[in-house]
């Protein structure tokens, strides 16, 4: 039997688990359990990188956007060039936990978890860029459209406004999103903690709840109605960050596809750091009976039919200009193909189009150091797209005497690896003190495959 039939027919968990052993499994880890060394090692790498984040912040606020490499005509610089990144990569998070919810995707029960903790520490380091960027960030209330005596209200025809409505939303939503489908999960974990102060900290996030029939009938409708509202959010979300480009007169900019482009991107770095996040848990909780070759090839086979429709849009970039005969969007293009910005642009196409070809081989969809590796160079590869998007189309304006080349400053890059610090701080605190699988939707597996008798 070949390795891809092998993994299409693996099973979505052990025949062998049962209801008890998968508590025992998944919840035993956090409540009766110490936090294990390489833990500690992976907060103390990740703590130093925030805390890198927060001297550059406080840097920032007291010496102002001066400290980047950003100036006439760049006025974006790396700061919105990584908002885009990370908040694609929070909205991919959302399409598996909301969107595979409501398509009855069995595989999704194991990476719900994963992926929807993705979109809450995601989501939090995009939301801190548009404020650093702002230059007076203690004013980014302003954005706000609120009564005050000077009269003063927001440009609703900014696309600052439009990202500060969409990101609102979408991090209130994800965060009740997330909390909901934890509270089951919580409650378990208020019953089987041996410390009485751990027993009254699960009893109160779990609100009560004792699994009725009715508490279960409330919980489905709600998570159902959220669901649906959550799958054409961060559609819509990511689609608003497209519109900030497409409203511009900016060559490169200007496009009709840049909403469609920016939500396949999303998608793709979204699987794509899943799969990072999810093959060395899968090892060090040693939860192989849960997360089987099946969720690999699943999701390698999803972001290869997403690196495919982000190759199309890169073709479709091309095109349109040279079809158009707009001389200044020929020149962008051929400036990104052979100029000082060429070697990121190339290393996009690399990343994001070339590497997962790889994908299409069996034995590479189901082999977990590939699959890191491919989805490490996809998330890179992202981050290179959002760059060139946003400082090729800037440097050089219709004025040759304004060119500016670009060059990001230390303080800009603290900014970026300090948010993957806070990302990953973020993501290892709901390591240690939630079950990283979703314990009730994992019993339903159980059951529907008839395993709870045995």
């Amino acid at each position: 039997m070949s390795v891809s039939s092998t993994a299409d027919t693996a099973p979505i968990i052990a025949p062998s688990e049962t209801l008890a052993s998968v508590t025992d499994r998944v919840c035993d880890v956090v409540v009766r359990q110490s936090a294990p060394l390489w833990w500690w090692a992976a907060v103390g790498v990740s703590g130093a990188f925030l805390v890198l984040l927060v001297v550059a912040a406080t840097v920032l606020f007291v010496e102002g956007v001066g400290i980047w490499g950003v100036n006439i005509p760049v006025g974006w610089g790396l700061a919105l060039a990584n908002y885009v990144w990370w908040i694609g990569i929070a909205s991919g998070g959302t399409i598996i936990s909301a969107l595979f919810y409501l398509a009855g995707s069995e595989w999704r029960r194991a990476t719900n978890r994963i992926a929807e903790s993705m979109t809450l520490w995601g989501a939090a380091c995009a939301g801190l860029m548009p404020i650093f960027h702002l230059g007076r960030q203690g004013l980014f209330y302003w954005l706000f459209p609120y009564p005050n005596v000077m009269g003063l209200w927001p440009q609703f025809r900014s696309p600052l406004l439009w990202d500060f409505f969409a990101l609102i939303c979408y991090i209130f939503a994800s965060i009740l999103f997330w909390y909901l489908g934890l509270i089951p999960d919580l409650a378990s974990m208020r019953d089987r903690a041996p410390a009485r102060l751990w027993r009254a900290f699960y009893g109160v996030l779990a609100v009560g709840w004792r699994g009725s029939s009715s508490q279960w009938k409330s919980y489905r409708t709600v998570y159902g109605i959220l669901a649906c509202l959550l799958a054409p959010m961060v559609i819509s979300v990511h689609s608003i960050v497209g519109l900030d480009f497409s409203g511009g007169l900016v060559p490169g900019w200007h496009s009709l596809q840049f909403s469609p482009f920016f939500v396949f991107g999303a998608v793709f770095s979204g699987f794509a750091t899943v799969l990072l996040l999810l093959i060395p848990v899968r090892r060090l909780y040693r939860l192989e009976a849960y997360v089987t070759p099946r969720h690999f090839n699943i999701l390698a086979k999803l972001m290869l039919a997403c690196g495919l429709m982000l190759a199309y849009a890169y073709v479709n970039e091309l095109f349109v200009p040279f079809y158009s005969g707009n001389v200044f969007d020929i020149h962008m293009v051929t400036n990104r193909l052979y100029g000082i910005y060429a070697p990121e642009y190339w290393a996009t196409i690399l990343f994001n189009v070339a590497v997962p070809q790889l994908l299409w081989i069996p034995a590479i969809r189901t082999n977990e150091i590939a699959l890191m590796l491919i989805s490490l160079g996809v998330i890179v590869g992202m981050w290179f797209e959002r760059y060139i998007i946003v400082i090729s189309s800037l440097y050089q304006d219709f004025m040759p005497s304004a060119w500016y080349v670009y060059s990001a400053t230390f303080w800009d890059w603290a900014i970026l690896f300090g948010s993957v610090g806070l990302f990953f701080t973020g993501f290892l605190v709901v390591l240690r003190f939630v079950p990283i699988l979703s314990l009730s939707e994992m019993r339903e597996t159980v059951h529907e495959q008839g395993g709870e008798h045995r």
